[in-house]
């Protein structure tokens, strides 16, 4: 059975937005990538970029007119036949990011082994860089993983289910593996230990933030694998070289089958 290849990236909102999305549209047209996620899109202009580079993703998905709630945009090489946005409460402390409107898109997909629900989504960030139970990000973390824990409820035990974005809990966090434990969700890069945020010399070794975690629809099994992708430097438009994100991108690839 072929597998489907799916891209999860944040894209960062700051900088030099325009030439990296260009540059990032290119990369996603030239790729053979059947569904694309994306987190930190933030305008309808910017998705527009995009779209306009990647034109073979004929079908895409986001909510809002000037703002893109989340700023989380799906791009889809198949049809969507559903796609909602549902919003993460709002709690304390107040901060910046809480204009991002957090939360997460649910769309369905109407792929050639059948529906499959993909569900992108940007957690709030841990600005303690400290997960403990007790830190008050993960509180609120915990909070938003609890909305989503019923979200994925709400889909039918008949559909598979793929949750995937930046999370921004390490991949050995407690309250990620409760999470994927509440909601009968396997992540496919279990034991990667490598960072997907850029190591910088303020920050030399972060964690895993971003994910990819697989529900399988009743009676059957969906299975993946996944590796890290644009990690080095890109050409822009105006022949500067840039990196596309602080993130790297997820690339995985699902088998579903009976």
């Amino acid at each position: 059975m072929k597998a489907l290849r799916l891209l999860t990236m944040n894209t960062l909102f700051t900088g030099d937005v325009p030439a990296r999305l260009r540059a990032l549209g290119t990369a996603l047209e030239e790729a053979d990538y059947d569904i694309v996620c994306l987190q930190e899109v933030m305008f309808r202009r910017n998705a527009r970029l995009i779209r306009r580079a990647a034109p073979s993703y004929r079908h895409f998905a986001y909510s809002g007119t000037v703002l893109i709630k989340g700023g989380l945009v799906l791009l889809s090489r198949w049809p969507i036949s559903r796609c909602r946005f549902v919003r993460y409460p709002m709690t304390g402390p107040v901060r910046g990011e809480l204009l991002m409107r957090k939360g997460a898109q649910i769309a369905s997909v109407a792929t050639p082994d059948g529906e499959l629900v993909i569900v992108n989504t940007h957690l709030s960030a841990n600005r303690d860089d400290d997960w403990s139970p007790a830190n008050r990000y993960t509180r609120i973390a915990t909070g938003e993983l609890a909305r989503l824990t019923a979200l994925i409820a709400d889909v039918g035990p008949s559909l598979p289910v793929a949750v995937v974005g930046d999370l921004n809990l390490p991949r050995d966090s407690a309250a990620l593996a409760d999470f994927a434990a509440a909601a009968g969700l396997r992540d496919i890069l279990a034991g990667d230990t490598r960072p997907t945020y850029r190591p910088t010399p303020r920050w030399p070794s972060p964690p895993a933030l971003d994910h990819v975690l697989l529900r399988a629809a009743a009676g059957e099994t969906l299975t993946g694998s996944a590796d890290f992708v644009f990690q080095d430097e890109v050409t822009l438009d105006d022949g500067r070289q840039a990196y596309l994100s602080d993130h790297y991108g997820v690339r995985a690839q699902l088998i579903r089958s009976k």
